[in-house]
């Protein structure tokens, strides 16, 4: 059982990691290709921030 639950917490790292940074460009061009309506409400809020109103911080 441990071996099982070291494996999936292992997937789930790579799995994360393979992930763009929020916000990113590529980012931004993910999830303009993904459907509106299954966005999260953090995806849409955080799309606007940094995809349509960027801040020149």
């Amino acid at each position: 059982m441990k071996k099982a639950m070291l494996g999936l917490v292992a997937v789930c790292f790579a799995l994360a990691g393979c992930a763009p940074e929020v916000g990113s460009k590529e980012w931004c061009a993910q999830l303009k290709e993904k459907p509106k309506g299954d966005w999260t409400a953090n995806e849409a809020t955080d799309f606007t921030k940094h995809c349509i109103f960027p801040s020149n911080d």
